[in-house]
Order: structure tokens, then C-alpha cells, then sequence
């Protein structure tokens, strides 16, 4: 544990989406199982931003820029740079109904729209970057959630670490939600030794693939290039060069 402490992970940057449906400034769940993966990040020099979809006027759709469509206004473009700086994406969000909350599942869209994007190597957008995903809820459905944001995340190109997941459930019914603050004066499930380790391998794997990703150029661009698909060069699988 002493030599872990001493890795840099400067010059990583994560993004962590809330798809809470509480807007600022109101406290949310979710941000506090965040902050606990946001925190070891920022420990070890990642630069670490969180945004909370719903505080913002994002469109819903599948192309890029939804202004192009019909919509009005649409912020997504402005945070979609934002996206294209980062390592790491982490899908975060409450249960509802047992599934991803509505503003979880815009992010997931919004992600979607820009997949067909190329990196400066002509592979798809997200090559190179690294996703994991954080659930809050007080009944059922942390891995059902997980399931679908992780799966998201890898189909849109993004590499998924191993245990790049965790999350926190309640008691069915009616009850304390992860942060509320008890009458002893403890916090719900701040003392849930499953959360927080879970949470915390899933924040190192994060890091660490992100480190090894970056140092190698991320993915390499060999045999997945949609700029040479595109421009008529299909796979020649007896060609060593494509192997």
C-alpha cells in the first residue's frame, strides 16, 4: 500500500456524469458516492470534473448537435469538447424503477451521437478512453444499471478495466438514502466495507488503464480504422498487416 501512494497519475482527466434528477444546489446521493472515487483521483493528481446533466440544456437526440435537428438550444457541443479532453468517463445515477434514471440514460444518447466521430488516428471517437460506472438506489438494480451503462461504454469504443463498477442499495421500501444522515449522526452507508471497496478497485483500475492507455497512444490503430473502411480499404485477412 506504501508504494501505490506514490504513483502520479497527473495528466489524466475523468469526467463524472450525474444523471441525478435533483438540480444544484440541491444535495445529491450520487454526488456523494462520487466524491469518494473523485476523491483518490484527485489524491493522485487526475484532473477531475463532475457534471450533473440535469443542470444543463442538453437535447435529447442521437446526432452531435441537436440545433441541426430542430432543437432550440442545445448545450451538448460545448460539453462534448469537455468529453474529447478526457481518460475517463464514470455513468453515474439513482435507480428509478429498477432501471437508469432518465438524465443517465440522455448522457448515454448524447455519448451515442458523437461515437461516429473519428480520433486522430481514424479510429472511433472514445478509442483510447477508459469507462466505469457508480449506481445509488434504495431497492434493487445496481448491477442490472451497471450492465447497461458498461456495456454503453465499450460499444461506443471505450475499454471497461476489471470491477469498473460499484454502487449502494438500501432496504426495499421506504428508507435512508446513501448519505442521509442518521440519529446517531453517522451517514447511511458511509460504513459499507462492499461500497467502498468496490468503489475504490474500480477507481484504481480506472486510473491505471487510463495511464496505459495514454502512454501507448491508446488503442492501436491497426485493423479498426473507420478512415480506411471508409475510403474503400477493406481487411485483407491474408495480409500480415492487418494480424
Amino acid at each position: 500500500m506504501a508504494k501505490s501512494s506514490k504513483l502520479n497519475f497527473s495528466g489524466l482527466r475523468a469526467i463524472y456524469f450525474n444523471g441525478t434528477l435533483t438540480k444544484s444546489p440541491e444535495p445529491s446521493h450520487t454526488d456523494l458516492l462520487i466524491n469518494l472515487s473523485k476523491s483518490i483521483m484527485d489524491k493522485h493528481g487526475v484532473n477531475t470534473e463532475v457534471i450533473r446533466t440535469i443542470d444543463h440544456d442538453i437535447a435529447t437526440g442521437v446526432y452531435p448537435d441537436m440545433r441541426e435537428h430542430g432543437a432550440k438550444t442545445d448545450e451538448w457541443p460545448k460539453i462534448y469538447k469537455r468529453v474529447e479532453q478526457a481518460n475517463i468517463l464514470v455513468i453515474c445515477g439513482p435507480i428509478w424503477l429498477g432501471d437508469n434514471s432518465s438524465m443517465t440514460k440522455k448522457i448515454i444518447e448524447r455519448l451515442y451521437a458523437c461515437s461516429g466521430l473519428l480520433n486522430k488516428n481514424g479510429q472511433y471517437a472514445y478509442y483510447g478512453k477508459v469507462g466505469g460506472s457508480l449506481i445509488t438506489g434504495n431497492e434493487d438494480g445496481v448491477k442490472h444499471c451497471t450492465m447497461n451503462t458498461l456495456y454503453s461504454l465499450q460499444h461506443l469504443g471505450c475499454v471497461i478495466p476489471p470491477q469498473a463498477d460499484a454502487g449502494w442499495i438500501g432496504e426495499v421500501g421506504p428508507g435512508a438514502s446513501y448519505g442521509d444522515i442518521l440519529e446517531d449522526g453517522s451517514r447511511e452507508g458511509f460504513d459499507n466495507d462492499f461500497t467502498n471497496r468496490n468503489t475504490t478497485f474500480m477507481t484504481w483500475n480506472l486510473m491505471h488503464l487510463a495511464k496505459m492507455l495514454k502512454a501507448n497512444d491508446g488503442i492501436p490503430a491497426q485493423g479498426n480504422q473507420r478512415s480506411k473502411w471508409d475510403a474503400g480499404e477493406r481487411f485483407d485477412f491474408e495480409n500480415p498487416e492487418y494480424r
